[in-house]
């Protein structure tokens, strides 16, 4: 009913469940503040999990007790706080970015050139629709990205051409599942009550739609879903070894590489913020920590001699 995200209810429910298993089996109801401390504990202390782990973890057992249970848990107090630090992410080159791209192939190089070429992560470039791409304007509409916010980003130049032919192959199978009387997809809620056909117009469809139908673990419906981001991690995965990068590089890091070259070619940090869609320029400046310019975008002073 809140609209959140499936992945938000199935880490909700992990939590919950891994919580109930932790403390015997015993009712969230039978317990409160101090069962939920000793958990977040354990999971600093035992299972060394970040710091936005266990901040995950609190917010679903919250939403356990106020939301599910309608009451409240009490004083949270004298958790040990998870304090593994933050890393600085695995960066790419352009000539690796080059590389890895060259060993990819079909739908999982048009998704890298997309990942790298407009700073997506992997599940905004999966759950694009047709109607996201804006060949005119040469944009990228990003719909309910992270935090369910929405963005605008580059299209580019070098992907045009291989998205619009992509694009005429979806559209052909399409046409045939319309005709057989299937070629349904899933919509946002309120779209398909507000539109009663929309699922099968040619603009809803995703870019990059899984081979078969899939059952809608919600509704249970039968229904056409976007590629899954395993296959583009394994894509991914196969492409960095046979390209001899010796780097643990995965779709996301197409987005890390994005960032940082831009900031190299001089592009303002603000820029690149809202192109990332990142809500504090914070959350951008770690880019500037991994430029290919030495620790800190300085010279060292072993090249003057």
């Amino acid at each position: 009913m809140l609209h959140d995200s499936i992945r938000t209810e199935e880490a909700y429910h992990d939590w919950s469940r891994r919580y109930i298993l932790f403390h015997g089996k015993r009712h969230p109801s039978e317990m409160g503040a101090k069962e939920i401390d000793e958990f977040l504990t354990h999971l600093a202390v035992s299972r060394d999990v970040s710091a936005s782990t266990q901040s995950q973890a609190l917010s679903a057992l919250l939403f356990l007790y106020r939301d599910v249970l309608e009451c409240e848990p009490g004083a949270i107090e004298g958790v040990v706080r998870a304090t593994r630090p933050k890393r600085l992410p695995v960066i790419l080159s352009r000539c690796e970015v080059q590389a890895v791209l060259g060993y990819l192939e079909g739908t999982a190089r048009l998704a890298g050139l997309l990942m790298y070429g407009s700073g997506l992560r992997v599940l905004e470039v999966l759950r694009l629709r047709v109607h996201d791409i804006d060949f005119v304007r040469n944009e990228v509409f990003v719909r309910a990205g992270k935090g369910d916010k929405d963005r605008r980003t580059m299209l580019p130049k070098a992907a045009r051409l291989a998205l619009i032919e992509h694009l005429e192959g979806v559209k052909i199978v399409h046409d045939a599942e319309l005709a057989a009387g299937r070629g349904r997809v899933y919509l946002p809620h309120g779209i398909g009550q507000k539109y009663r056909n929309a699922d099968v117009e040619w603009h809803w469809q995703y870019v990059f739609p899984a081979r078969f139908e899939s059952v809608d673990p919600r509704g249970g419906e039968s229904r056409r879903h976007h590629l899954s981001e395993q296959a583009i991690q394994k894509a991914v995965k196969q492409a960095t070894v046979k390209a001899g990068v010796q780097k643990a590089a995965t779709p996301h890091t197409f987005r890390h590489a994005f960032a940082t070259h831009l900031l190299e070619s001089g592009t303002d940090i603000r820029t690149v913020q809202e192109l990332l869609g990142h809500a504090s320029v914070e959350t951008t400046m770690v880019y500037l920590h991994v430029l290919n310019k030495g620790g800190y975008g300085v010279t060292s002073p072993l090249d003057n001699l």
